[in-house]
């Protein structure tokens, strides 16, 4: 609310000082005005300096002046359940995101975050969009919702359970209150997994004061970075998904007022911000699992763990019988999967 007050204040007074010129007749000045857009990130500030800050950054350098966007983090002007609706109204002119945190009105949205045993590697999300049609079925999906662009879609990191007890059977599960997102943590529940909804920066707090067991919200990296490896004591080697998937919108109105070459400048440090990642994530997953020295590392065994794999493609049968595009979403993850299962190392390891 004090972004937005502030932002009114300086339209109101730029309106009073432009009518002020006018009375005294000075000569005009017809100078092109910036364009300015706000973009929120679902990331708070610590992580956001990685996930997305880079490439605004580069983008503002880049835009020479015509363009600058100006960016806000977790819950900083709307609630990231509200993200969407903000959006179609122009309260907001971008957001940074999964489909399934900002309650996007589409079939499809479920697939967005963690959407459990999708993926194995991180590149699996690319391809699958890029490769296998999803990039298509994404635009088709946006395109039945008035006032919102559907951008682009990258890979973030796996999801595992970092906890304050140790998990080393999936007895140990049940009824751990747990913050994961909302598709994850529907299928959670089949567990004794007991999902908790709360605002991204009250996490750290929840866990420390025992409102929360543990979280399923990201990998190791993500655990260091923002804090929670620092009021959690475990890391659960096993995770439901290889990579989370999240995108870039923007209100349709904004989006098409933009000159092609802002455009794709956008376009092209988005994919800075996908490339960003995938090699960030990557080393860090690895790095601090042999040397990170806060959590320590437990795992459910592979003949138990094979309960979850199982559950997660009756999960995905029940997601197909929901709409045909969902349908055929599945469809496409069930033949993606398979090829490379087929293809074998270094893309699957069994």
């Amino acid at each position: 609310m004090t972004n937005r007050r502030d932002f009114l204040k300086k339209a109101g007074a730029a309106a009073g000082v432009a009518a002020g010129t006018a009375v005294l007749g000075a000569p005009a000045v017809h100078a092109k005005s910036t364009i300015k857009w706000r973009l929120q990130t679902y990331a708070g500030p610590a992580l956001g300096e990685h996930v997305i800050k880079p490439a605004i950054d580069a983008f503002n350098k880049a835009a020479n002046g015509e363009m600058e966007i100006e960016l806000f983090y977790a819950d900083q002007l709307v609630p990231t359940g509200e993200l969407f609706r903000a959006m179609q109204r122009g309260t907001i002119d971008a957001v940074q995101s999964d489909d399934d945190s900002i309650a996007a009105p589409v079939d499809i949205s479920v697939f967005g975050g963690y959407f459990p045993f999708a993926t194995r590697y991180s590149l699996d999300v690319p391809v699958l969009f890029n490769q296998y049609g999803l990039n298509e079925i994404w635009e088709e999906a946006y395109d039945e919702v008035k006032g919102v662009k559907w951008l682009s879609a990258g890979s973030w990191d796996p999801c595992h359970f970092a906890t304050k007890e140790p998990i080393t059977s999936l007895a140990d599960l049940k009824g751990k209150r747990v913050f994961t997102f909302p598709t994850a943590g529907r299928f959670l529940s089949r567990f004794g997994v007991v999902p908790v909804t709360l605002p991204w920066e009250d996490v750290e707090v929840a866990l420390q004061t025992g409102e929360l067991d543990g979280i399923a919200w990201s990998g190791i990296t993500e655990d260091y970075t923002v804090g929670w490896a620092d009021v959690t004591q475990y890391f659960l080697t096993n995770n439901i998904s290889g990579a989370w998937c999240g995108s870039f919108f923007a209100n349709s109105e904004r989006w098409e007022e933009l000159p092609e070459h802002l455009k794709t400048l956008f376009r092209v440090c988005m994919d800075s911000s996908h490339y960003y990642r995938q090699h960030w994530y990557w080393g860090g997953e690895a790095k601090l699992r042999t040397a990170g020295t806060k959590l320590k590392l437990t795992s459910i065994p592979d003949s138990e763990w094979a309960q979850v794999e199982a559950e997660a493609l009756k999960f995905w049968d029940e997601v197909a019988k929901e709409s045909p595009r969902n349908a055929k979403v599945v469809k496409i993850l069930k033949e993606y999967n398979a090829t490379m299962e087929k293809a074998g190392r270094p893309y699957r390891y069994g």
